[in-house]
């Protein structure tokens, strides 16, 4: 038995983090239990994340992240998804080091959820939004990952935009119906998180 720490950006994350990935990773014998960065979410930054992890290190097996590129308050325009995974382990103090798996999602969740257009639609209920999302997936090479023209048409922004999209609500249950097989298929980042995680 291993006991999972996955420290998350926001609520949207940790419901997904409930309801997709700890049956998922039970079934292996690895016991996840993920915590909103700060309890309060939102503000991804080195301080908070250097406190949270340090403690949760100290209670846990291992401790695992999942925070949005986009979002992410410190990084420098020389940053890039390897090198804040980097600075995450860095910021933990060195005798707990080896528990950190860092992951960042790029660019950020609501990008995973392109993976399945129908599904989409199929819990915001709108017509037209299988083919409103598959022509966005299409424009970035169908890899869900890459969406992320701008800070205005960043995944989650077209979503708020142009759909009756509810973060908290429909964002776990369109990653539920799509289901792990399918994002990990989809999403080369996600599916090295995962790989990752099951080898514990």
């Amino acid at each position: 038995m291993v006991r999972l720490a996955i420290s998350v950006e926001g609520p949207t994350e940790e419901r997904f983090i409930k309801m997709v990935m700890v049956p998922y990773l039970q079934q292996k014998e690895i016991y996840a239990i993920p915590f909103t960065l700060s309890r309060v979410g939102g503000n991804v930054s080195f301080r908070r994340i250097s406190k949270d992890l340090n403690n949760l290190a100290g209670s846990f097996d291992k401790v695992t992240t999942l925070y949005d590129f986009y979002g992410f308050r410190d990084k420098e325009a020389s940053d890039d998804k390897g090198s804040l995974e980097e600075k995450i382990v860095e910021c933990v103090a060195s005798p707990l080091r080896g528990k950190i798996i860092p992951y960042i999602q790029m660019h950020e969740f609501e990008g995973i959820l392109f993976s399945s257009p129908e599904a989409i639609e199929n819990n915001i209920r709108q017509t037209g939004l299988a083919e409103w999302a598959g022509t966005i997936l299409q424009q970035f090479d169908n890899d869900p990952e890459k969406i992320n023209d701008s800070k205005e048409t960043a995944p989650s922004k077209r979503l708020l935009r142009e759909t009756g999209y509810i973060k908290t609500v429909h964002g776990p249950n369109i990653a539920q119906e799509i289901g792990l097989t399918v994002l990990r298929a989809k999403c080369a980042g996600f599916g090295e998180w995962l790989d990752r995680l099951e080898t514990l």
